[in-house]
């Protein structure tokens, strides 16, 4: 809120107020509506409890607003940094955020395409989002079946 404040934010349309993770009932379609930038998403209704939530940084509301634009334009999001910053844990605050249950699958030499196979074909009946942890430990041979 401060910084909007300092920026003058005073339209619907300022992108300081346009950048926030926003929630909405749309009354057309009756249901809740997460809004962010261009990106709009039917609000999850995944119940996770009452847990913790990350504290928001300049870092994770540019990384909110990559993922959320990545996925308003039917692409996903790869977070890419140093080990132990926090990568896996925005992913599933963002989640947390709209409602969507994260599954995070912890990657090895030892996955094969079947097993992968598998994993892409739960998360699709499902509809949730996954996070793959170290993805660059799978075989390039895997990956390249994969691909395909």
């Amino acid at each position: 809120i401060d910084k909007m404040i300092k920026n003058g934010t005073a339209y619907l349309n300022d992108f300081e107020w346009m950048s926030q993770l926003r929630f909405y009932w749309d009354k057309e379609i009756d249901d809740c509506l997460t809004k962010q930038n261009q990106s709009k998403f039917v609000y999850g209704y995944e119940y996770q409890g009452n847990n913790g939530r990350l504290v928001i940084t300049p870092l994770t509301d540019r990384c909110y607003m990559t993922l959320t634009t990545a996925l308003h334009l039917k692409r996903g999001g790869n977070p890419l940094g140093p080990a132990g910053t926090g990568k896996t844990e925005t992913v599933k605050d963002l989640g947390k955020a709209i409602a969507m249950y994260v599954l995070v699958f912890n990657c090895s030499d030892g996955l094969d395409y079947k097993s992968l196979g598998r994993m892409f074909s739960g998360l699709c009946q499902q509809g949730a989002w996954s996070c793959f942890d170290e993805f660059n430990r799978i075989d390039i041979a895997v990956l390249s079946v994969v691909a395909h």
